[in-house]
This record gives structure tokens, sequence and C-alpha cells, in this order.
């Protein structure tokens, strides 16, 4: 496999969705979108709220392409890099997007730079495994927020990645449990906003990853996420990395995701017949 190809194995599956995405489930009407008079959703009503009034989170998201969701039209100008108040846009190649330094320590900065050299080739997407929030904040296949009242569910079609937040008010684990691949989650809300925090990750080399590039995190990250729906159609998303083993402060970032209506996702089983990471340099 040559060097390009390895760079890019990461986004093997990607690729290979292209060729099925006209082979979703037949469209049916998502009920309870508010619709406009030609029948399309109004992006723009209210969030919806759960039965004790607090912002309903549900929802088949995706991830629009371009720097904080947007793309650049035809002439136009480019996309923005940051939000108004400064916070970079995420993406999925790199957590805090191009031209923000990351606060990497030195043995941080030097495994980032082996790991693109490597073209990537350990990014566990290369190898079905779970790819890590981050990643799967910004991966372009959608993923499906499913919220009761003591949790939310986050399923996500890449890797057929299945994330638990518990809403009913438990701690973070103090018993030194195995850590987890998703780590572990906590939420509240704050207002209209639901505040997420997981502790208790996986950070061995193959799992440490916060994008394609290889930005690392280790089992010291405590990761706090902000989410907000804004209006029917939106959802965004201020991602605080916490990680004082591999940088010497914190950094937040922000992901847009828009939501998705008359579709389904679609079952996506990486390790099915995978025949490419026989073809990877060892």
């Amino acid at each position: 496999m040559g060097g390009w190809r390895v760079r890019t194995g990461v986004m093997m599956i990607v690729a290979a969705m292209s060729a099925t995405l006209a082979a979703q489930w037949p469209a049916y009407p998502t009920p309870g979108v508010p619709r406009l008079a030609d029948g399309k959703p109004n992006l723009d009503a209210p969030a919806p709220r759960t039965p004790d009034g607090k912002v309903d989170f549900s929802g088949i998201w995706d991830r629009p392409f371009g720097p904080g969701g947007g793309a650049r039209g035809r002439g136009g100008p480019p996309p923005p890099t940051t939000t108004p108040d400064g916070l970079p846009f995420s993406n999925f190649g790199e957590v805090a997007g191009r031209g923000y330094a990351l606060p990497l320590q030195p043995w941080a900065a030097e495994l980032k730079k082996k790991r693109m050299a490597d073209n990537s080739k350990d990014n566990p997407d290369v190898w079905c495994l779970p790819i890590g929030l981050m990643q799967y904040h910004n991966h372009p296949q959608p993923r499906q927020i499913v919220q009761t009242k003591n949790l939310m569910l986050i399923t996500y079609e890449s890797n057929y990645g299945l994330r638990y937040i518990y809403l009913d008010g438990r701690p973070a684990p103090n018993n030194d449990p195995t850590p987890f691949w998703f780590g572990y989650s906590r939420g509240w809300y704050e207002g209209d906003t639901l505040v997420v925090e997981t502790t208790n990750f996986r950070g061995d080399e193959r799992a440490g990853w916060l994008d394609v590039n290889g930005s690392p995190y280790t089992d010291a990250l405590k990761m706090t996420e902000r989410f907000r729906r804004p209006n029917f159609g939106s959802l965004e998303i201020d991602i605080t990395i916490d990680d004082p083993k591999a940088y010497t402060k914190p950094f937040t970032v922000r992901v847009n995701q828009r939501i998705t209506v008359d579709s389904e996702m679609i079952e996506f089983i990486c390790n099915e017949n995978e025949r490419s990471t026989e073809h990877l340099k060892k």
C-alpha cells in the first residue's frame, strides 16, 4: 500500500460510505418535526423539550464539512476558523483546527510527529476500534442521540460506537475501575446547557488519539462538553480538553452539528470482511 494510501487509511471507511449513501433505509417522515408550509423541516423552530422542561437533544446529527460546519461557497470568503468569541473550530484532522498551536508537552509533541510520520497507521479507526470522542464528534458519518430522564445514549454509525451519558446525578467513579474507550460520562443541566464531564479514559498508545493527526491524550484526561441546542436544527458543543500529562494547559474547541430528519442511520460493521489492515506496514 502506497504511503498516501496509508496516510488516508483512517478515511477508508468514509470513502466506502460514499457509494452507499443512496442505500440508506427508505425515507419515512420523522415524527414531531416542525415543518414549513412546503413540508420542509423548520430548522429555526424552538428546540424541543423533555416532559420536565429540559432541552431535548434527541435526533440524528450530521457533521457538516468545513470549519465550524460550514462550506465555502463558490467565489465566497473562506469559512471562519474560530467562533466570534475566539474558540477554535475543531475538525477531524486537527482537534483545534489548522493554525492553532496546541499546548503539547514535549513528549506528546514528539509522539504526534511520530504518528504523522507513520501515516497515522495506528489510529484506532484504521483497526476498527473505537476512535475516541473527539474523532466521533468530527466524523462525517452521523450519530443519533436518544435521551431519557436519567440516561443519554449516543450511537455512532462510524465503527458502530455506543456511548452512555448518565444524567442521574452520580459522581465520578472512585473505585479504580477498568478504563473505558469512551470514558465514563456524567451530565447535568446548567440552564439550557447540558454539561457532560468524562473521565476514566484508556490512554494507551492505541487509544489516545484526539484527531487523525494523532494529537494524544492519556488516562489523566478530563473532557468537559457543553451541549447547546439553540434551535431545532442546530447543535453546538464546546469541548474542554484538560490533560496535564499531555498538555501544558487546558484548551477549548467548538464542534457544530446539524439535524437530519426523514432518514435513518445504517448498520456499519467495520470488521466485516475487513482486508485493509493486512496491507499496512507494521
